[in-house]
């Protein structure tokens, strides 16, 4: 046995190493996020060198073909040299509006996510739209192809609420922002007339596309959560906590028509939760 495996290890050896094993992954994580700026930063001049001489020398399909070719031969190790990768990255810039720089959320994202965003999105506000999206909740490729398919931008924010008269400015504006109309849960394969335990029930079947339908950030707290009042027990149907919000939604769930009392038992809940 040696001296150093005899050798005390000092009192804050653990720490030091937690500490140094995170300064290593975040290190590591960061050289991966540079090597993929850098790349979509030169995707992007390729697009628009591309785009620049269509437009002026009238490049066809046969050109960018050959730039294909010559490329994968010259740089047999890379593998985004396609024909198809090509004409992608002559869509990023145009869609983009070719500029000298990257859009700084489409630079950060990664390659697969730009192409998905550019197949799917149908304008130029959209597309930023899903690119910050995408960027700010660390959307997979597949949870952003899942979002632009639901039209997720076009339903936030716009389901009717009390928010702007029951919470001050800002909160109401956050508020709102998680809010859609309406909500898709076309995934629970059911039909006809359902019965709210079944509804409620198929929900929590499918919790993880219940929650990628609600929205980044959503948190599943309970089902049936009980309270009780004066001696009398009450039962929220669902609940959720938003962690970027810091705040409970309350979801009852109904079948068929709106009725007035709905939304009074629902305010009864939301003050409960308060």
């Amino acid at each position: 046995m040696t001296s150093d495996q005899l050798a005390p290890i000092p009192e804050d050896y653990t720490r030091l190493l937690e500490s140094l094993k995170d300064r290593v992954r975040q290190t590591r994580l960061q050289a991966q996020r540079t090597v993929n700026t850098e790349l979509i930063g030169l995707y992007w001049s390729i697009g628009r060198e591309i785009l620049s001489r269509q437009d002026h020398q009238g490049w066809g399909a046969g050109v960018i073909r050959r730039l294909a070719e010559d490329l994968r031969t010259a740089f047999p190790e890379m593998t985004g040299f396609s024909q198809r990768n090509l004409q992608y990255m002559r869509s990023m810039a145009e869609a983009w509006g070719g500029g000298a720089n990257v859009p700084q959320a489409v630079a950060q994202l990664p390659w697969g996510h730009i192409r998905t965003i550019l197949d799917k999105a149908e304008s130029r506000q959209a597309r930023d739209w899903y690119a910050a999206a995408a960027l700010e909740y660390g959307w997979s490729r597949n949870v952003l192809l899942n979002m632009m398919m639901n039209r997720s931008m076009e339903r936030t924010g716009t389901a009717p609420s009390n928010f702007s008269r029951e919470l001050s400015s800002p909160d109401s504006e956050l508020a709102q922002q998680v809010a859609k109309d309406p909500y898709a849960f076309e995934f629970l394969g059911l039909a006809g007339e359902v019965a709210e335990r079944d509804l409620e029930q198929a929900l929590m079947d499918r919790i993880v596309e219940t929650l990628q339908e609600l929205g980044p950030g959503f948190a599943f707290v309970g089902r049936q959560v009980h309270f009780e009042v004066a001696g009398d027990d009450f039962y929220v149907d669902l609940l959720f906590f938003h962690v970027e919000q810091l705040r409970y939604f309350v979801i009852e769930l109904k079948t068929g028509k709106f009725q007035p009392e709905h939304a009074g038992k629902l305010n009864f809940y939301v003050a409960l939760v308060e």
